[in-house]
C-alpha cells in the first residue's frame, strides 16, 4: 500500500484554495451569483454550509447533475472554496486494501510486445480491428462468453472509457479523476493514481527511447500527463490550454517522440443560461515532446481570437468566432507525415472554414496541409434547444450540430488505394482520398442524423468491410429519451460504400428510461463486430450476415472484485476491448445521450466447452 500512496501524492498535489475559487467562478457563479430571488441560492448562502455538506451535494445530492462533470479533487476544492472552510477529515478514495494485488501472477512487461490494445483504436490508423492472434477469440467462441469479474468505479455515474491492455494489465481512467492499473485476469489493482480532473478517454502506451514504458493521457481540465506504466509515478504534467472550460476529451496519440493532443471544451453547454457571454474558446491541436512535455507546436482551428459581436435580448454581450473543438483521437499517417482529425461546430457567430471539417496537419510543424469542410455554417450550442430562441445565441435554429466525434480511419498499404473513412453525426459515412486533399471517393447514408448522431464514436474495419453502429438518439418533446428511435448495425463494402447488411436494433422492451441508440465505438475481430447500446446491451454481430451471436444485458447489480457497489447502465463512448481471449467493456453513461448511469468495468471470457 505504501507505493500506491506515494504514486497518488506524486501525481496530484491537492488543488489550492485559488484553484477552487477559479472553479467556482467558472462553473458555479453564473447560477449562484445572479442576484435574483428566482435563481439558485446566492454564493453567500452557500458560504453558510460546511465543506462536507457541499461535497455531499455534488456527489449524491441536489447538485449531482452538476457534480458529475467534476472530478473528486475538483469537488473537494469547490466545497472548500464555496464554504470558506476545510474538511474536518479529508475525503479519501473509498477503496479497500483487499482490492489491491497481493502477489501479481505475472511480472511487469516493460514493452509493447505481445497481444494488447493500445489507445482508443488499437493501431495509429484507428481501425479498431483486433487480429485473430491478439484477440485469442473466434466467432465460434463468442456465443459462450460469460462474465468473469466486475470492477466498480467508486462514486461514478459514468464509466464509458475504453480499457487499454498490455502485458496482462488493464489501464483505464474514470470521470472521477482516477487512473487504474488492473490485473487482466482477476481485476485486482496494481496501482491507482488520482488526477486533477476526470480521465474520459483511452490512454496511449509508448516507449520513449530507453525510458520505461509510459502512459500518456489527458484530463477534463486540459492537462496532459506522462506516468510510469509500471508504478504510476508522475514523469511530467503539462496544461495545454488555459481557457477555463477547455478539456481533453479524445485520446492522445504518439509518434516519433511526440505526443499529439486534441483540445476541446464544454463551453457550448453553458449557453443554456441566458447570462453566459458566449463564446471565446478556440479548438486546437498540440504537439508535446514526449520526454519532457515541452510544447513543440500548437495550431488553433480558428485563426483569430474572439471579439465582441451581438447582444442578447437581456443585454448579455456575445463573442465570436468560437468553437471548432477537436473531440477525437488523431489518426496518424507516417507515410505522408500527416495526422488527421475531425472538428466540431462553431459555438457563436460568425462561422469559420475549419468547422465540421476533416483536417490534415503536418506532424512536424502543425501546419494545416489540407482540410475538407463537410457541413458549412454550423453554429450550434445548447441555446438552440431553448423554447424562445435568441438569435444572438443561436443564429440559425436549424443548425444541425454535425460535428465529428469519431476518429477518421486510415486505410492504406502497398496493395490498396488509400482512403480516409470518416463518419459524421449527419449519419453519413465518407471515403476521402488523402492524396487529393480529401476528395470524395464515395459516401453512404446509414442513419438519419442529429445532434447526438447519426454516427457517434465510430465504426471499425477489417480491411474489407466497415462495421457501423447507428445512434439516431432522439428525445420526446426535447425531454425523455425516445425508446422507439435509433439503433441498428450496418456493414458496408469498404471499396464502394455499398451496404452489405443492416440489422435493426432489437428494441427497449419494457425498460424505462431507455434508448436503442448504438453510440459506442464498434470493435471488430475476424468474423465478429461488437457494439454497445444506450439500452445497456453489449452485442456481438456475425460479420457475414449481421446475425446477433451474443447479447449481454449489463444493466444489473454486480458483486465487484474491489468491494465497491457496482451497477451497469448505458454503453456509449469507448467500445469493447478484446485481448487474449477476453472481452472488456465499461458499462454506465450519464453524459450526452446516456440515459442509464452506471459505474462498472466488466470482463468476459468463453465458458468451457
Amino acid at each position: 500500500m505504501v507505493s500506491v500512496l506515494v504514486c497518488i501524492a506524486a501525481l496530484c498535489q491537492p488543488l489550492r484554495a485559488q484553484d477552487g475559487e477559479v472553479l467556482a467562478k467558472t462553473h458555479c457563479a453564473i447560477c449562484h451569483d445572479a442576484g435574483t430571488e428566482d435563481d439558485a441560492p446566492d454564493l453567500s448562502v452557500l458560504g453558510l454550509m460546511s465543506a462536507e455538506q457541499i461535497f455531499t451535494s455534488l456527489e449524491r445530492g441536489v447538485m449531482q447533475s452538476q457534480g458529475v462533470e467534476r472530478s473528486r479533487a475538483e469537488k473537494r476544492a469547490l466545497a472548500e472554496a464555496l464554504s470558506g472552510g476545510t474538511f474536518s477529515e479529508p475525503p479519501v478514495n473509498p477503496m479497500s486494501e483487499t482490492a489491491f494485488c497481493k502477489d501479481p501472477a505475472t511480472r511487469f512487461q516493460d514493452s509493447l510486445d505481445g497481444p494488447g490494445w493500445n489507445g482508443c483504436g488499437v493501431t495509429p490508423d484507428n481501425a479498431r480491428f483486433q487480429p485473430r492472434q491478439a484477440a485469442g477469440l473466434s466467432a465460434t467462441d463468442v456465443p459462450r462468453l460469460e462474465l468473469r469479474w466486475a470492477f466498480g468505479f467508486p462514486g461514478a455515474s459514468s464509466s464509458g472509457v475504453q480499457p487499454v491492455v498490455s502485458g496482462g494489465r488493464i489501464y483505464v481512467g474514470s470521470w472521477e479523476g482516477d487512473l487504474y492499473s488492473l490485473d487482466a485476469r482477476t481485476g485486482c489493482i496494481h496501482w491507482l493514481v488520482e488526477t486533477e480532473s476526470g480521465v474520459p478517454a483511452a490512454i496511449r502506451l509508448s516507449k520513449v527511447n530507453d525510458e520505461p514504458l509510459t502512459a500518456f493521457f489527458g484530463d477534463l481540465a486540459a492537462n496532459v500527463y506522462a506516468v510510469n506504466a509500471e508504478t504510476g509515478a508522475l514523469i511530467w504534467k503539462v496544461k495545454v490550454d488555459d481557457y477555463p472550460l477547455a478539456r481533453i476529451r479524445g485520446s492522445v496519440a504518439f509518434h516519433d517522440g511526440k505526443v499529439f493532443v486534441p483540445v476541446s471544451s464544454r463551453e457550448e453547454s453553458q449557453v443554456r443560461n441566458p447570462r453566459y457571454p458566449c463564446c471565446r474558446f478556440r479548438g486546437s491541436m498540440v504537439a508535446l515532446n514526449a520526454t519532457t512535455g515541452e510544447q513543440l507546436w500548437k495550431t488553433y482551428t480558428i485563426a483569430r481570437p474572439a471579439e465582441p459581436t451581438k447582444q442578447t435580448r437581456i443585454g448579455t454581450q456575445m463573442w465570436g468566432p468560437a468553437g471548432v473543438a477537436v473531440w477525437v483521437a488523431p489518426t496518424l499517417d507516417p507515410r505522408r507525415n500527416l495526422l488527421y482529425v475531425g472538428s466540431g461546430n462553431n459555438y457563436s457567430f460568425p462561422s469559420t472554414p475549419l468547422s465540421d471539417s476533416i483536417i490534415a496537419f503536418d506532424m512536424d510543424t502543425g501546419a494545416v496541409v489540407w482540410s475538407r469542410q463537410m457541413t458549412e455554417g454550423d453554429i450550434w450550442t445548447l441555446g438552440c434547444r431553448a423554447v424562445a430562441l435568441d438569435p444572438a445565441t443561436c443564429p440559425d435554429a436549424d443548425a444541425p450540430d454535425f460535428d465529428f466525434v469519431a476518429s477518421p480511419i486510415l486505410v492504406d498499404g502497398d496493395d490498396v488505394d488509400p482512403m480516409l473513412i470518416v463518419s459524421q453525426k449527419s449519419g453519413i459515412v465518407f471515403a476521402l482520398d488523402p492524396n487529393e486533399a480529401g476528395k470524395t471517393i464515395w459516401q453512404q447514408r446509414v442513419g438519419e442524423g442529429g445532434t447526438q448522431g447519426g454516427i457517434m464514436f465510430g465504426p471499425a474495419t477489417d480491411g474489407e468491410t466497415l462495421y457501423v453502429a447507428v445512434s439516431d438518439f432522439a428525445r420526446i418533446d426535447n425531454q425523455a429519451a425516445d425508446p422507439a428511435a435509433g439503433g441498428g448495425m450496418a456493414a458496408l463494402d469498404l471499396r464502394t460504400g455499398r451496404i452489405l447488411w443492416h440489422t435493426p436494433a432489437p428494441g427497449c422492451g419494457d425498460r424505462s428510461p431507455c434508448s436503442p441508440a448504438q453510440g459506442a465505438a464498434v470493435t471488430a475481430i475476424p468474423g465478429v463486430a461488437f457494439s454497445g447500446s444506450v439500452d445497456g446491451h453489449l452485442r456481438a454481430y456475425d460479420a457475414q450476415d449481421g446475425k446477433i451471436l451474443w447479447d449481454f444485458d449489463t444493466v444489473r447489480d454486480y458483486i465487484s472484485v474491489n468491494g465497491v457497489s457496482a451497477r451497469g447502465g448505458s454503453l456509449c463512448s469507448g467500445g469493447a476491448t478484446v485481448v487474449n481471449g477476453m472481452v472488456f467493456a465499461s458499462s454506465g453513461y450519464s453524459h450526452h445521450g446516456g440515459v442509464i448511469p452506471g459505474n462498472v468495468l466488466l470482463a468476459f471470457a468463453p465458458s468451457a466447452r
